[in-house]
């Protein structure tokens, strides 16, 4: 969609503004020149923040807030049709777009755009990217899902062709994405409230590696199931990557120390110096693969890619060190999908000294119903866990599942499991309980990292 920022779609209103991306994309078009205003249900670290660089929030929502001068409104994925803004809107026959759209029309201002796609491993991977990038001096503009400290939260606005973004799957919101580079990390059955089954997302993701003009370029995990499916047909540069030497880019010499790895980054048929990783797990070190294989196809000189890559600490809630307790190391990570705790409590059983804990909270109705198996058997690495009710995010209690659920399957595969349904419960629990040398990881993409928070706080 074009979109003209400096005219005719210069006043932007978005509904849902305090989200990570929303809030990302609000800042940089304020930067651009745009007059930026917008909606949240409730105040946030990321609303306050709005608010002090000038943009105007409402909480609530409401059809007043759409102001005569409004000539664009953006909403996002989670935004129903019967929301009383977005019905406004509509029916002042003004044009509204969803998120993802936007994002699309500005990665168009680009030339050098790269976005980063996957089930798992999406903020983590740009997050790198966006190290190497700076390292290199090449000022790039760069939206993130996270809050990564070296750009001091999740947007930064460069002065270059270069952007770096993620792409979202979920409502096929990257297809509105064109970019120079894209990245594949991985394929599997999530966000099945949308797509019909692993075949649907397969297709997805052919469609938006079509989207990669001949000119540019795929990095794709070689071993991903669908990888056939994925790349048959396309214009563009295939690039493979992979923890074995069959793939373009690989590791040589992979080393843990301290349970993190170190490794000699090998592509393009040669090697290119040893990076150094500051976070554990063999699926970050496929991240920086990805990275470094997207920023050398960019032109990007090897020891800027090895420089960004081994300063990079990690993002908030990715396996983010929150503090100690009483001896008890306690760790906060994002991990909601059964791949996606797997791999991260596969990384701390490699550090963890004594007791590895896990409180889980699951997230979406439809995720922990679907995956009910899948989660039973993710927690092998995991000594003692407690599952928390489920977060609900987008959707409404079917009744169809509860998290008891969830804690039985887990104690179905032969591990100590048990349900808590408050966190001030769970605190009090754990308090009488951890001991020192333990290690506890607060997992998911909810609110469960207050948890960890309240046991730091006591």
């Amino acid at each position: 969609m074009n979109l003209d920022f400096q005219t005719t779609h210069k006043h932007i209103y978005f509904i849902g503004i305090g989200g990570i991306s929303m809030s990302g994309l609000a800042q940089i078009l304020q930067r651009w020149g745009c007059q930026v205003a917008g909606s949240d249900m409730k105040p946030s670290e990321a609303t306050h923040a709005l608010e002090q660089l000038g943009i105007p929030v409402f909480y609530g929502q409401e059809t007043s807030h759409i102001l005569p001068e409004t000539q664009l409104v953006v909403y996002t994925a989670a935004i129903r049709d019967d929301n009383p803004e977005l019905m406004a809107a509509r029916a002042a026959q003004l044009p509204t777009i969803e998120r993802s759209v936007l994002l699309g029309a500005m990665m168009a201002h680009y030339h050098r755009s790269v976005a980063v796609s996957g089930t798992h491993g999406k903020t983590t991977t740009t997050s790198m990217l966006s190290h190497i990038f700076l390292a290199a001096h090449c000022d790039p503009t760069i939206t993130v899902g996270g809050v990564l400290p070296i750009i001091g939260g999740n947007i930064r606005v460069g002065n270059s062709d270069y952007f770096l973004a993620e792409a979202c799957e979920y409502h096929n919101s990257f297809l509105e994405f064109q970019p120079l580079v894209g990245i594949i990390l991985n394929v599997e059955a999530e966000h099945l409230d949308f797509f019909k089954d692993l075949a649907d997302v397969e297709h997805s993701f052919h469609a938006f590696a079509q989207n990669i003009p001949a000119e540019g370029a795929l990095i794709i995990h070689k071993d991903i199931p669908g990888f056939t499916a994925i790349t048959e047909g396309l214009s563009c540069r295939i690039i493979t990557y992979g923890m074995g030497e069959d793939a373009q880019w690989h590791p040589a010499d992979l080393a843990v120390e301290d349970g993190k790895d170190s490794f000699t980054l090998i592509g393009d048929g040669k090697a290119h110096g040893r990076v150094q990783l500051h976070i554990p797990g063999d699926h970050n070190v496929l991240n920086a693969l990805a990275a470094a294989a997207a920023s050398y196809t960019l032109g990007l000189e090897e020891a800027d890619i090895v420089s960004g890559l081994n300063s990079y600490h990690g993002v908030n809630r990715r396996f983010q060190k929150k503090g100690v307790y009483h001896g008890t190391e306690v760790i906060d990570d994002y991990a909601h999908h059964p791949t996606e705790i797997k791999a991260t409590l596969a990384a701390a059983k490699k550090v963890a000294k004594g007791t590895l804990w896990c409180v889980f909270q699951p997230h979406t109705y439809t995720r922990a119903k679907l995956l009910l198996e899948d989660f039973g058997k993710a927690f092998a690495d995991a000594d003692r866990i407690i599952v928390t009710d489920i977060y609900a995010a987008r959707e409404k209690d079917t009744g169809l599942i509860h998290s008891r659920e969830i804690a039985q399957k887990i104690k179905d595969n032969g591990k100590d499991a048990q349900y808590l349904s408050s966190f001030d419960e769970i605190v009090t629990y754990l308090k009488s309980t951890l001991s020192p040398d333990d290690m506890l990881i607060t997992m998911g993409a909810g609110d469960v990292y207050l948890v960890g928070e309240k046991l730091l706080e006591a």
